[in-house]
């Protein structure tokens, strides 16, 4: 006989978005369902951001070595022990993990069913012995990699970033389809790790990206060793005796690329095939499940959050969303999603982060603004650290108002939050003109890029009057 639940929160998903409410509601006293089939903690934890960043981290270390001379140490090739690696990332994930254990959430009072959960109605969902009857359901499913339909992919082996950190041994030759950010991420560690790496992408690197800062990116790369091939249609995919074949098409005309191991970064897809949301009311596609601003679904009592939803799909934008249905659901107060308050990074290196407009799309929306650039060359702690080259670009509309802001550079991940915060909160660069920044420090960028946005003030012929006048009075 079916076990009958009837909290006042169903939390379908234990990623990043799911762990978020159901943490966030009980702290509340609130009765909480989770349901997750697979392992807490989601892509972000065990597949995505997690070991992602520590694989980074340890090729950064590794163009460290090679980069000492300019420091005055002695550089040499490092020297890769991939067993030590792979314990490295497992340790990271593991000192994560019970953060988001089912042992941590049952004691905070949440109830977690480890089954996997399919709608019975609008108002019930069935996981293993138990029949859920809340009086809120939030999806929170995330999404997996999206597989591209290419011919003879089916029968060739190939890696997601869910089975890349299994690798024994650094490849040879990791080709990379994909040149988001998470396949240039990727591209560069392993080059840096002593792969050689060629990226193939079907229309232009890093797509949504500014082109003048994601141009500064794509010249790092390069100049590191990784062959990027853009806007190169890929026609078929073979197994070779040493690895992988791929059959492409350029503006160049016909090219084979032949590699040891192939890395799919091509995008996600929502997971919610298994969830009969037809049996809820819940319109949705193959992409991602039908919401409104609100968060909510064509099922009012039903909300979709993180992956699920579609869109953004960061850790950070999960729980933002967390947030804004746990608002509405507990304090019964109205919310809505404003995406473009939402930074993103690109964590190569240089890192690209952005926030709020782009140039293109603020002109587009806005008509008329104003372009500030800071370089990173004018920077004291830039050359302290040795940091390279970078730019800060910010979009300003009337009275000075932030729109948007891109960095590419050193640091760029840090330094966006501070002008996602002025974008949110409606700021103008004159509070950044007033502010004190510490010396040295990157955010000085920051500063004079607001500095010179103000400057031609100083040629003002009515501030030069005004200041003349001003003289005379001793």
């Amino acid at each position: 006989m079916a076990r009958i639940l009837k909290p006042d929160i169903c939390v379908i998903g234990g990623g990043a978005a799911g762990l978020s409410v159901a943490a966030g509601a009980a702290a509340f006293g609130v009765p909480v369902v989770l349901i997750e089939h697979g392992k807490m903690g989601g892509d972000c934890l065990n597949y995505g951001c997690v070991p992602s960043k520590a694989l980074i981290a340890a090729a950064k270390h590794a163009q460290a070595i090679r980069k000492a001379g300019a420091f005055g140490l002695v550089a040499a090739e490092p020297v890769g022990d991939n067993e030590r690696l792979k314990d490295r990332i497992s340790r990271v994930i593991a000192d994560i993990a019970p953060h988001d254990s089912v042992e941590r959430f049952t004691s905070l009072g949440v109830e977690v069913i480890t089954e996997t959960a399919r709608f019975v109605d609008e108002r019930t969902l069935a996981a293993g012995d138990c029949l859920v009857r809340a009086r809120r359901f939030v999806i929170a499913t995330g999404s997996s990699p999206a597989i591209p339909a290419i011919a003879g992919l089916a029968e060739t082996p190939f890696l997601t970033n869910e089975t890349l950190f299994e690798l024994e041994q650094v490849p040879r030759h990791l080709i990379v389809i994909g040149a988001g950010p998470v396949g240039l991420e990727m591209a560069q560690a392993y080059c840096r790790l002593g792969a050689r790496v060629t990226v193939i992408e079907g229309a232009t690197a890093l797509a949504k990206e500014d082109p003048e800062l994601k141009a500064i990116v794509l010249d790092a790369l390069r100049a590191e060793g990784v062959v990027l091939h853009q806007r190169t249609t890929i026609h078929s995919v073979t197994s070779s005796e040493d690895g992988v074949i791929l059959r492409c098409e350029d503006q160049s005309g016909s090219l084979d690329i032949k590699g040891n191991h192939l890395l799919l970064a091509t995008g996600r897809t929502a997971n919610h095939d298994s969830l009969n949301l037809a049996a809820a009311g819940i319109r949705h596609d193959a992409a991602r499940i039908e919401i409104g601003a609100n968060l909510r679904t064509s099922n009012p009592r039903m909300y979709a959050i993180g992956d699920a939803a579609g869109g953004q799909q960061f850790t950070h934008a999960a729980g933002y969303h967390a947030r804004l249905v746990l608002q509405q659901i507990l304090f019964r107060l109205p919310a809505r999603e404003i995406r473009a308050m939402i930074p993103r990074v690109t964590f190569t290196d240089p890192e690209l982060a952005h926030a709020g407009l782009t140039e293109e799309e603020a002109r587009e929306k806005s008509g008329s603004v104003d372009v500030v650039r800071c370089d990173y060359s004018a920077n004291d702690r830039v050359r302290i650290d040795g940091l390279g080259c970078g730019q800060m670009k910010l979009v300003i509309g009337r009275r000075g108002r932030i729109l948007g802001a891109g960095i590419a550079g050193a640091g760029a991940g840090e330094m966006i939050d501070i002008w996602a915060l002025a974008i949110a909160n409606r700021l103008t660069l004159k509070s950044f003109r007033d502010h004190v920044a510490p010396y040295p420090t990157l955010s000085e960028i920051g500063k004079q890029a607001a500095i010179s946005y103000y400057s031609p003030m100083a040629r003002n012929r009515f501030v030069r009057t005004a200041i003349r006048i001003l003289r005379r009075f001793g």
